[in-house]
């Protein structure tokens, strides 16, 4: 199974949404999980994991994983090439090492501290 999370923000609360697929050619989602929860941090560059990480652990607990499951997080696993986590990363370690995480981000990342990777045709 591949559980696909992205968690929104309220002003007073947070609702973090799964979406858990057959496989990667799957046309649509076999199943749906959602739940509110409290806001414990504030956003932090850098440091999204604080804020996004306690909601995506708390939704798993409803979800029973199996050794050949993946999930894919609204975010990055590491931050640079020196290996700085971000979420994925965060999620990768709460979760034992047991399960590949994918990270999939809108912006990319940077930070004084952090090296653009070298990536062709990328300027």
């Amino acid at each position: 199974m591949i559980y696909a999370f992205d968690t929104y923000y309220y002003p007073d609360f947070a609702l973090t949404v799964c979406l858990a697929f057959e496989d990667w050619a799957s046309a649509q989602e076999q199943e749906i999980f959602k739940e509110k929860t409290i806001i414990n941090a504030d956003y932090e560059s850098g440091a999204f994991y604080k804020r996004e990480l306690p909601c995506i652990l708390s939704l798993l607990k409803e979800i029973e994983l199996k050794s050949e499951d993946i999930i894919i997080v609204d975010g990055y696993v590491t931050l640079n090439n020196d290996g700085k986590i971000g979420l994925g990363g965060y999620l990768y370690e709460a979760l034992y090492k047991k399960y590949p995480i994918a990270g999939i981000a809108k912006n990319e990342f940077s930070s004084p501290d952090s090296k653009r990777r070298n990536i062709p045709g990328r300027k």
